[in-house]
């Protein structure tokens, strides 16, 4: 089984005369990045160097090298920070071949940037909760945004900062969209009372909370089972009220120095069979191509409230650097 499906990725990847060379940018978890890397690299004789980095850090390694790209291709990440990396011209315009393989938020990612970038996968945020701490504690489990203002849970949860994690960010764009920014930013000071840590990056709260360091964290659920597969008692819910998504997406940067190897990978990448390495990797968000057979851990859209999420109002710089100011001003430096 599992060499059918290696012998499917090479397929998906197509044959190679020479050896050519793709630097990679890598904004998705360190073992789906790692494999990615080992199964392409072997199944194309491509060299294939993979650098690691947050989406946030990773706009930021592209704007610092915009007059010298060291950097083919961007892998992964929240869709926001490839939105604004468009809008500063730091990508190149590419329409693949695929994209009526791909669902509609993925098209519309592309759409929205001039097919500077694209969306290879989408996930859920809402509420990751230790089971056994919260049974411990007698604290009732969050089903709604308000619940996460209860006294009970003063010093029992965890998110990241938005400033560096696109998590986060989402999170206060969402409530934005959801409730009227005034009334958002109020809700965000009280729930400031009930944080005990913003994080640097998106996915500590869900890990803090799954080792019992914090009772609950507000993430992205399908970092969920892969601490469940790890043996913690990890328990993930979105917010009947409402809630937003990420679109995870991919970009090919402006001056590529191996712009015919980006363009292969960059294909190769929305394929069915590099989507599934997600699954394979203990990541577990929604694939873009709607061919890639979806794992049962994966977070069923169908049953999520979800709000008319504004991708493209959201994802430019201009309003992330404003609500970003805002929240520092009126929540972070506000005592706990």
């Amino acid at each position: 089984m599992k060499n059918r499906w290696i012998f499917s990725v090479l397929l998906a990847a197509g044959g190679w005369a020479q050896a050519q060379t793709v630097n990679v940018l890598c904004s998705v978890q360190a073992e789906w990045c790692s494999m990615m890397g080992t199964v392409y690299g072997r199944t194309t004789g491509v060299k294939i160097n993979i650098a690691m980095k947050g989406s946030g850090e990773a706009l930021a390694q592209l704007i610092a090298e915009k007059e010298n790209p060291k950097t083919d291709v961007w892998f992964g990440g929240t869709g926001d920070p490839h939105l604004q990396a468009a809008e500063q011209n730091l990508t190149l315009e590419y329409k693949s071949a695929s994209l009526s393989q791909l669902h509609a938020w993925a098209q519309q990612q592309a759409q929205q940037s001039g097919f500077k970038t694209v969306g290879i996968y989408s996930g859920p945020l809402g509420f990751g909760y230790n089971s056994e701490l919260m049974a411990k504690k007698k604290l009732p489990i969050p089903k709604t945004w308000n619940d996460l203002l209860s006294p009970g849970l003063k010093g029992e949860i965890q998110v990241a900062n938005p400033a560096s994690s696109g998590t986060a960010y989402t999170m206060i764009a969402t409530l934005v969209q959801l409730m009227g920014e005034d009334k958002a930013f109020d809700y965000l000071k009280q729930l400031h009372k009930n944080v005990s840590q913003y994080t640097r990056s998106g996915t500590a709260p869900i890990k803090a909370a799954a080792r019992g360091e914090t009772a609950v964290s507000i993430s992205f659920v399908h970092d969920g089972p892969g601490e469940k597969l790890q043996g913690f008692p990890i328990e993930t819910i979105t917010p009947a009220d409402g809630t937003g998504a990420e679109i995870g997406s991919m970009s090919i940067i402006k001056g590529a120095r191996n712009l015919d190897a980006a363009k292969k990978f960059y294909e190769w990448a929305l394929t069915p069979a590099a989507q599934e390495m997600a699954a394979a990797a203990k990541q577990f968000q929604l694939p873009s191509n709607k061919g890639a057979k979806n794992d049962p851990r994966i977070p069923d859209f169908k049953k999520i409230r979800f709000i008319n999420y504004d991708y493209a109002k959201y994802g430019a710089s201009a309003e992330r650097r404003r609500l970003i100011a805002r929240w520092e001003k009126e929540v972070n430096a506000l005592p706990r």
